[in-house]
């Protein structure tokens, strides 16, 4: 389960951001995922409730946005969401494509006090 490693990470981040901040409550998180990271949200917010634990973060609102995959065919150029996992150009079926967006993996913001 690599969210348990994320989820280290990310609490690092907001732990450094609000002693940089001087915080004494972080209220709220906002990240982002790519759908191509493969995070499963409810076992990304137990470990990160975890890591934050006995934390000025351990009440924080988690919001998580999942970004979803799109691409460009290198064939034809036509851009497009992916859906259902098939990368494959749905006008002229080739499998030649480059990643738009969809591998995210950042701290949108953080709120506190």
């Amino acid at each position: 389960m690599h969210e348990i490693r994320i989820a280290e990470d990310l609490s690092a981040i907001v732990l450094e951001t609000a002693r940089r901040e001087n915080l004494s409550k972080v209220t709220k998180v906002n990240i982002c995922f790519g759908q191509m990271i493969q995070i499963v949200p409810d076992v990304f917010e137990f470990a990160f409730r975890e890591t934050v634990r006995n934390s000025i973060a351990e009440n924080a609102e988690l919001d998580i946005e999942i970004v979803p995959v799109k691409v460009k065919c290198i064939n034809c150029g036509n851009d497009f969401m992916v859906e259902e996992n098939l990368f494959v150009c749905n006008k002229c079926n080739s499998t030649d494509l480059g990643i738009i967006q969809g591998k995210e993996l950042f701290v949108k913001s953080i709120e506190g006090e």
